[in-house]
């Protein structure tokens, strides 16, 4: 089972340590430094606390941490940031967990993916497509990054 819990504030710490195992898988997409200490750079998470448009989860599976999502309410919703722990891969539990978070926030969404994260563009398509019936369209940024664009809450699963 896969549950979406929102992050509190006591729950700050954990989140970063979760961030901390992103920002490493990341760094073979993007040129990421350690920091001194040997950690990567903190994510300022003050604003999913504390603002009502910015939304923190916890991805929980049978009660242990799977991962975690960051998304942004608004028109459109977007997904800012969106982890599943390399232990949980191709168990369907991110689909899972999209779909939950599509079903939270009905309407419009824009999600994108850097130019070099292949595995990232793959699954959003497939989750996407999977979900919208195809009915969603692709495009690319002047970054090269790829987004996907499409709506929730009109009758589809």
């Amino acid at each position: 089972m896969i549950d979406l819990v929102r992050v509190k504030q006591e729950d700050e710490v954990i989140l970063q340590n979760l961030i901390q195992f992103y920002i490493y898988e990341f760094t073979v997409f993007q040129d990421i430094k350690l920091e001194e200490n040997g950690s990567f750079a903190p994510f300022d998470l003050k604003p999913y606390l504390n603002e009502a448009d910015l939304h923190a989860f916890f991805i929980i599976h049978d009660g242990e941490l799977a991962g975690f999502a960051m998304v942004e309410s608004g028109n459109p919703n977007v997904i800012l940031e969106f982890f599943i722990m390399r232990k949980f891969y191709r168990r369907g539990f991110g689909k899972i967990a999209a779909i939950k978070l599509f079903d939270q926030f009905p309407g419009k969404w824009s999600i994108t993916q850097v130019e070099k994260n292949e595995p990232a563009r793959n699954f959003w398509r497939k989750v996407i497509g999977d979900y919208t019936g195809g009915n969603y369209i692709e495009m690319f940024d002047d970054h090269n990054r790829s987004i996907q664009e499409f709506v929730t809450g009109l009758n589809v699963k």
